[in-house]
């Protein structure tokens, strides 16, 4: 499906940006028989003329995305513990006295992130659509409904929620202004949203372009989110930035009218006006960088494989298949993608067919790991110092600045 009308403002004046060319769903990670077979849809980011939105051009539907996945947000160590982080925040700053408090969670996963309100006293809820992971947060104890989240499921379930939390979902929404409008239904008068995504900003400073792939329809500055929240009845009254992920916005949202801005909002505003965040030609230098990168990269490989060494990719992330197929890099480099997650053992990257292998049954040591997981860079090189100490070089193709 091609976009013709911006995904949050509804305007025709879209232009093309940036092209990564024709990749697979990058999530679909292969069994042995599905090799080879897996479907190939553009990949190309818009920019919205009247909004400054980017946005992809070409819509996988959700079903095919969202139905069944393997990714599980407990896997990592300094995922759960910002989710929890989260959740204290939150509780301290507006519900510690709140008698019978109660969190949705939208896009739930394995109920990560609900746990840690449970731990709180919050009566709480997950919508996940992915059947697998639903399971696991049920059978885990964290009530969990397998449901795309919208409109009807919200008038279906006919209640409100004082906290209602949405992480790395909001850019996923195909179904965007139903998901919206169902947030503002479903939150208390007093309730706050949270709204946590991955801040393009933060991604064009770190050129952290694997971070674009099909499950993320938009790319959001804080301008274009309060385009979309304020069409709703929402505003954004605080956020601040967060590593988590290489740079992510937690930004908190209530009814409009209720809260006053505040100042560091206002500050991370002011940096998106004069850094020319929502400009065209940041994005057209962005797509030139991007090129740039690829040369270096390849260039580097190929020296390493000259000199004989052993390269391995160290995990399996989905956004890696996007950097993967746009350098073209598959077995002629990288061995073996090493993961932790047991949901993908014995499967192979889409598109570049590099097999995946457990890191606990690895038999031999690579002499470089190529580093996909880099969003976990300081956790990674405290794990694996002992590697470090050993020899083994990690390199992180996208090497985050600090926040």
């Amino acid at each position: 499906m091609n976009l013709t009308r911006c995904r949050v403002c509804d305007s025709t004046n879209l232009e093309l940006t940036i092209d990564l060319g024709s990749q697979p769903w990058c999530n679909h990670f292969l069994k042995p028989e599905e090799v080879g077979k897996e479907p190939f849809y553009p990949l190309r980011v818009l920019y919205c003329h009247d909004c400054g939105t980017v946005q992809l051009d070409y819509t996988v539907t959700k079903e095919i995305m969202f139905g069944d996945h393997t990714y599980l947000s407990g896997v990592t160590k300094s995922l759960s513990e910002h989710f929890k982080s989260v959740a204290q925040e939150i509780d301290t700053r507006f519900f510690s006295d709140t008698k019978g408090k109660s969190v949705l969670d939208i896009g739930s996963n394995d109920g990560t992130q609900l746990k840690h309100f449970q731990a709180l006293g919050y009566d709480v809820l997950g919508v996940e659509s992915s059947k697998t992971t639903a399971k696991i947060a049920n059978d885990a104890g964290v009530p969990t409904l397998n449901e795309f989240f919208n409109l009807d499921v919200v008038q279906g379930l006919n209640r409100k929620f004082h906290v209602i939390n949405a992480a790395g979902v909001f850019f996923h929404l195909e179904e965007l202004h139903s998901v919206t409008e169902a947030i503002r239904e479903a939150l208390e008068n007093d309730g706050v949203f949270v709204v946590q995504f991955l801040y393009m900003k933060r991604i064009v400073d770190n050129l952290a372009f694997d971070q674009i792939y099909h499950e993320h329809l938009l790319y959001y500055n804080l301008q274009t989110i309060e385009v979309l929240l304020n069409r709703h009845g929402l505003s954004m009254f605080d956020a601040y930035l967060s590593p988590i992920h290489g740079g992510s916005i937690i930004g908190f949202v209530t009814h409009k009218g209720k809260q006053a801005t505040s100042t560091r909002l206002q500050t991370l505003r002011q940096a998106e006006v004069e850094e020319k965040s929502n400009e065209l030609s940041t994005y057209q230098e962005f797509a030139r960088r991007i090129e740039r990168m690829k040369q270096e990269n390849i260039a580097y490989l190929e020296t390493a494989k000259q000199q004989g060494k052993k390269i391995f990719g160290f995990g399996a992330p989905v956004k890696g298949n996007t950097m993967l197929n746009y350098f073209g890099v598959g077995t002629q480099y990288i061995t073996y993608l090493v993961e932790k997650n047991e949901l993908r053992r014995g499967l192979y990257s889409p598109g570049m067919h590099i097999p995946i292998v457990i890191e606990k049954e690895l038999e031999e040591l690579p002499d470089i790991y190529y580093v996909l997981a880099w969003n976990f860079k300081k956790e990674i090189l405290v794990n694996n110092q002992h590697l470090v100490n050993q020899g083994v070089e990690f390199y992180f193709p996208v090497n985050p600045t600090e926040i």
